[in-house]
């Protein structure tokens, strides 16, 4: 009906109009009285609100003019307010986050790479414009954890950079060398970073036939024992299509520091390490190996690490990795392999863009010689 309308002013009442055009095109427009002015407001585009939309925003704005507010000025705020707040930290800080989603693990859905910056940063200076922020306000938001948590600090100071850069590359007039001068403020921090605390490899056999229950938990932390190359992540989201044969191929989205696409990795599975993932299946729950009590989700990454500390031990999970680089130095394994075995990149970038073969071979020797080891003591 709307459509026959010819050109012309059409009311609906309330102060509700539609204003066409002789091409067809439309316009909605609310008329209304304020402090005895006449005003009227556009509502949009018969294209783009319907009859139904434009009657709900009349009967909106009318009941702000009944609580003595002006509908026009009302919409100016608010949009001001949504403008300071996409130029506001808080604002550029998510924009910042979204542009670098792609480069980050699993898009970032962790949530560690902004962590930081929403725990000790955007709780003090988030609603604060970006172009305001200078050194001194970043000097007072880290100083509280500057020395006490100097890992989490230096992260957030990172991460404020790169917000700041980004804002500059918006058009925005940021100090973009806020955060360098905020560090000459803050001065040096008096922690220092401790190494993972580790077992040492003559002490492995024993702790490893003391995992004598057969719980996802401490099947999984065999398994990583066995292989302390892919680090527990992997380990926990391991899924039974990923082992084929005597060969698991770990998918590169779940590596540690995985940005983009990265390559699968081939693990040699040692006798040992099958015959875990064996009694590991049947525990299975949706395709993965090791899952929670729930049967919803994977064991937590805490879990192995609170096993050991019930057993008051100060290693840790991750220290399974030093444990066997030592082995394989004090043994006299091949020290290329062992890196190659651990994930680590031992030639530079034009060399390797060359390499055809990740030494699978070499590197199954390597991990039976050390599961051989790590289950000597049963």
């Amino acid at each position: 009906m709307i459509q026959a309308l010819g050109p012309g002013a059409h009311g609906d009442g309330g102060g509700l109009w539609l204003r066409k055009g002789p091409n067809g095109n439309g316009q909605w427009i609310l008329r209304y009285r304020f402090h005895g002015r006449a005003r009227q407001m556009g509502l949009g585009s018969l294209s783009k609100v319907s009859l139904g939309q434009a009657r709900q925003l009349r009967d909106e704005f009318q009941a702000t003019i009944a609580n003595g507010e002006d509908p026009i000025r009302q919409r100016q705020n608010s949009r001001r307010t949504a403008r300071d707040q996409l130029l506001s930290l808080q604002g550029v800080a998510e924009d910042a986050f979204k542009a670098r989603q792609a480069e980050l693990k699993a898009d970032g859905k962790a949530g560690r790479w902004f962590s930081p910056l929403a725990l000790h940063v955007l709780p003090l200076l988030g609603s604060t414009p970006i172009v305001d922020i200078d050194q001194k306000d970043i000097r007072d938001a880290l100083a509280p954890i500057w020395h006490e948590k100097a890992d989490t600090a230096r992260k957030a100071l990172n991460r404020l950079n790169i917000v700041i850069q980004h804002g500059a590359a918006l058009g925005l007039d940021v100090d973009v060398l806020a955060t360098k001068k905020a560090q000459a403020l803050l001065g040096k921090q008096r922690h220092q970073s401790k190494n993972i605390p580790s077992m040492p490899w003559t002490d492995v056999p024993a702790f490893f036939t003391s995992l004598d229950e057969p719980t996802p938990v401490q099947l999984a932390l065999k398994l990583l024992i066995l292989n302390p190359g892919p680090r527990s992540r992997p380990i926990r989201f391991l899924r039974t299509d990923q082992i084929s044969n005597s060969v698991w191929t770990v998918p590169g989205e779940v590596l540690k520091g995985a940005k983009g696409k990265t390559d699968d990795w081939r693990i040699p599975l040692s006798d040992a390490s099958r015959a875990i993932i064996g009694e590991a299946k049947r525990h299975a729950r949706n395709g993965f190996l090791f899952p929670n009590v729930s049967g919803r989700g994977v064991i937590s990454d805490a879990s192995m690490s609170r096993l050991m500390e019930r057993r008051q031990l100060a290693f840790r999970p991750h220290g399974f990795r030093a444990s066997f680089k030592t082995w394989a130095a004090e043994t006299d394994q091949r020290r290329d392999i062992a890196e190659l075995c651990l994930g680590h990149k031992i030639y530079g970038s034009v060399e390797a863009s060359y390499l055809r073969t990740d030494f699978l071979d070499e590197r199954r020797k390597l991990m039976d010689a050390w599961s051989q080891h790590v289950t000597s003591a049963a």
